[in-house]
């Protein structure tokens, strides 16, 4: 499998508007983070994970355009759900079913019900996508792609990580129920959420981060949802242990499926 890394910056994005931070300032590529998205693919299947309001500057990044099977979601706060919009049929090359849970789904519908209407009452041009039910535990496949959602925890908010194959994609989280150690069992790479150094309500630390990953103990692990506070890529990269790395925007990385 290859994974494509399109945003590794969290809701604001990396440079922040405004700011004159180290990292916003950085001319390293690595340091300039969009909204966290990730494209996986195998054997003719790709799946994106998570559609944030960068989705259009990401895919044009791409070398070339592929064709999408399937989005999930693993949430509905905006920066993971905000390019939706702009999943249109002519550039898709077809209908695109997106896969997230019912209360996410629920949210969706009110904030752009447009683009759910039936064929018959669709106005020409919007997003020819249908809404499709995912509940952790429940494996999905599309084409050649197994998918297994698991539980974590975004504060308060139940969200989803995913287990496929050889990888664990897990963003925002906080915490994660014991009952879903299980799940990541032999990962051989892990993406998991790294905000910044100071504490957060809902999202884990690099301190953090770095506890979960040692204790999941994949061959590799990225950091992804990085904020502008976490030091520039070349600086922070020489802090971290062996085997965990942060992420940057169009970092790829072959995964065993």
């Amino acid at each position: 499998m290859k994974l494509t890394i399109l945003g590794s910056g969290t809701s604001n994005g990396v440079p922040q508007i405004g700011c004159n931070c180290t990292t916003c300032r950085s001319t390293d590529p690595r340091d300039k983070r969009l909204r966290c998205s990730s494209l996986l693919e195998h054997e003719g299947t790709t799946i994106l994970i998570d559609c944030g309001p960068d989705f259009r500057q990401q895919m044009l990044a791409l070398p070339q355009f592929p064709k999408i099977d399937a989005i999930f979601l693993t949430h509905e706060h905006y920066d993971h759900v905000g390019g939706i919009d702009d999943i249109r049929p002519g550039i898709l090359f077809g209908d695109v079913e997106i896969y997230t849970e019912d209360f996410v789904a629920a949210h969706l519908m009110e904030r752009i019900p447009y683009c759910f209407t039936p064929p018959e009452r669709r106005y020409p041009g919007v997003p020819a996508i249908t809404l499709e039910h995912m509940e952790p535990h429940q494996p999905i496949t599309i084409g050649s792609l197994t998918v297994m959602p698991l539980r974590v925890m975004h504060g308060k908010l139940p969200i989803v990580g995913f287990r496929i194959g050889g990888l664990a994609y897990i963003t925002d989280m906080k915490t994660i129920p014991d009952e879903e150690w299980q799940y990541l069992q032999g990962v051989d790479t892990l993406i998991v959420n790294a905000l910044h150094y100071r504490p957060h309500p809902a999202h884990q630390t690099v301190t953090e981060a770095i506890a979960f990953a040692q204790r999941v103990g994949a061959r590799q692990t990225y950091f992804v949802h990085m904020s502008h506070f976490v030091l520039p890529h070349a600086e922070a990269e020489q802090m971290l242990p062996p085997g965990i790395h942060y992420a940057y925007d169009g970092l790829t990385l072959e995964i065993p499926a």
